[in-house]
């Protein structure tokens, strides 16, 4: 197949388009713009009208994700680590980071982190700080713009949940390993929702926050630094290499295609009725790990082995999200089958690797 990411573009368009979901006009600020997820979003806001504006210090973003949109007049980049204090119109603070010709932001989206579970041994500090000092930064500029918070969390707030709270509603609160190698994510992201908790209480300000399942697509980062498995699985299956599986591969995950998930995160930060709320997004659908290595070595007619190797510590058993309030709500759930995800990510990896 011939796989064109503006086609998807416009899928997303379209569906948000059927309900009468548009930015245009708005100013949105999204940390981690030049992210995977965050380069869509800033794709679909720009292409709806909305003036965007980027800002990530591509540490795991990348700018071939968003060089197509630097010549775009509602369009502008930043590079700037969110982590670290930045202003927009105005700053009382003498020495500060401060963009002062942006004198009003109409919503801030705060996706920016390092995701990636290799990267957990590699980069916790950095995790850290972008999930409580980035968080608290962003939410600072919301407060001084009188702006709509979005918060991306993750599905590994739940951490490992007990097969009685699986599927698994937004009511759990987690079984997580504070101490543990993927503490500085789990425990941050956790963290995080609760800074967004407090600034809501104090201050007042209109929040959201969203718990990502699983999600993979065109521009995910791959490679064996990064531990991803849906690109891993691709990267070596394409390279006929051993396709490497933890533990036995019983353990399960859902497995959400992005354009579905854009979708859901858009009409979230659309929706008036949902202030306040935290809401799963991914796909009620499981798939064991050995069946997710069997299905890509079949779309890809590689040669590979499937070979296994020692579960990481504190690696989840099962994956799968309680989607009944995004239902409800948003009126959203996943339209694309795990097949159609992966032809389609599979030829954009042939395209760009």
């Amino acid at each position: 197949m011939v796989y064109q990411i503006k086609d998807d573009i416009n899928e997303i368009i379209n569906r948000l388009e059927k309900e009468s979901i548009s930015f245009k006009d708005k100013i949105i600020l999204v940390s981690g713009g030049a992210g995977f997820l965050g380069s869509w979003v800033c794709d679909v806001l720009i292409k709806q009208g909305a003036t965007c504006i980027c800002l990530d210090n591509l540490s795991s973003g990348s700018f071939s994700n968003i060089i197509h949109l630097m010549d775009k007049k509602n369009f502008r980049f930043i590079n700037h680590d969110i982590s670290k204090p930045i202003y927009f119109g105005f700053s009382n603070y003498p020495n500060s980071v401060c963009v002062g010709d942006i004198k009003k932001i109409d919503i801030v989206l705060h996706m920016a982190s390092r995701a990636s579970p290799f990267e957990f041994k590699e980069h916790p500090i950095s995790i850290l700080k972008s999930n409580t000092l980035g968080t608290m930064n962003a939410l600072g500029i919301t407060k001084s713009h009188n702006a709509l918070f979005f918060y991306t969390s993750t599905s590994e707030t739940y951490g490992n949940p007990p097969d009685e709270a699986i599927p698994t509603p937004e009511s759990y609160f987690g079984n997580v390993n504070p101490v543990g190698p993927r503490s500085c994510y789990d425990e941050s992201k956790r963290a995080g929702e609760a800074f967004v908790k407090a600034y809501e209480l104090q201050h007042k300000i209109r929040t959201k926050i969203v718990r990502i399942f699983n999600t993979s697509g065109p521009r995910i980062r791959h490679g064996p630094e990064f531990g991803r498995v849906v690109p891993n699985f691709i990267h070596q299956a394409l390279n006929d290499e051993d396709i490497t599986v933890f533990g036995n591969g019983s353990q399960t995950r859902s497995f959400t295609y992005v354009v579905d998930e854009i979708e859901g995160i858009l009409k979230f930060v659309y929706n008036k009725e949902a202030i306040g709320e935290v809401i799963n997004l991914g796909t009620e659908k499981e798939y064991t790990i050995l069946e997710l290595a069997n299905l890509i070595r079949d779309l890809t007619n590689s040669k590979s082995k499937i070979i296994f190797k020692s579960l990481p510590i504190d690696d989840p058993v099962r994956r799968s999200p309680d989607i009944s309030k995004a239902k409800k709500i948003l009126n959203w759930e996943p339209k694309t089958s795990l097949k159609e995800a992966l032809e389609k990510t599979i030829s954009w990896f042939k395209d760009n690797e």
